[in-house]
């Protein structure tokens, strides 16, 4: 596909089948999702790729049975691949203590980013994600681990200073999709959004 189409065919895709995906695949995209800018070269950044039955963790440590059973999305839950992007915040710190960005101050500590990059190129990762795996025919959805953050890590032996920044599941889409109430918003207009020259 070329890159334009890629984008415009991305959508939140909830409901999968259950067919699983070759590893070639799921390398393919994890080789495009390490490939993105990282502030300072840090590349803080690691990826934790859960493939068939090994998805059994992660939804048991962040759904209980009744929940499981009042959960909208049925459909998610069989996705065959959940990756999870996991920033290492202390990555970033010791990054720019060293020599070359030592003058920048964000090397005294996690506090010192008004912005923390750590998220922005987790984030850059896990977009790229979305679209290699539109680019590899699949479906594919970014959803927060909110309160669950704790048990998932625990349960998938993440380290406690790591960061995760939410979760991807991949796979191929059902025929049937049940949107979001959210994608009924609608779309703001470019003329809107962008403002060339000033505000």
């Amino acid at each position: 596909m070329q890159f334009a189409d890629v984008v415009r065919a991305r959508r939140m895709v909830r409901s999968f089948t259950d067919q699983l995906i070759d590893p070639e695949v799921v390398n393919r995209i994890c080789e495009l999702a390490v490939r993105v800018p990282a502030a300072g070269n840090t590349q803080g950044l690691d990826l934790v790729v859960l493939e068939g039955a090994e998805t059994d963790r992660y939804w048991n440590a962040s759904l209980t049975a009744e929940r499981r059973e009042k959960f909208p999305w049925p459909g998610l839950l069989v996705a065959p691949v959940l990756l999870i992007p996991v920033s290492d915040p202390s990555a970033y710190v010791e990054r720019y203590s060293e020599t070359d960005k030592a003058h920048s101050g964000l090397g005294t500590g996690q506090d010192a980013w008004a912005v923390p990059y750590w998220y922005v190129d987790s984030a850059f990762s896990a977009m790229v994600a979305l679209l290699a795996a539109v680019d590899e025919g699949l479906g594919a959805v970014f959803f927060g681990q909110f309160e669950h953050e704790s048990a998932i890590k625990e349960a998938l032996g993440i380290p406690v200073d790591r960061r995760p920044v939410g979760t991807i599941a991949i796979g191929h889409a059902t025929a049937e999709q049940r949107a979001s109430q959210s994608s009924m918003r609608p779309r703001r207009s470019l003329d809107d959004i962008v403002h060339r020259g000033h505000w």
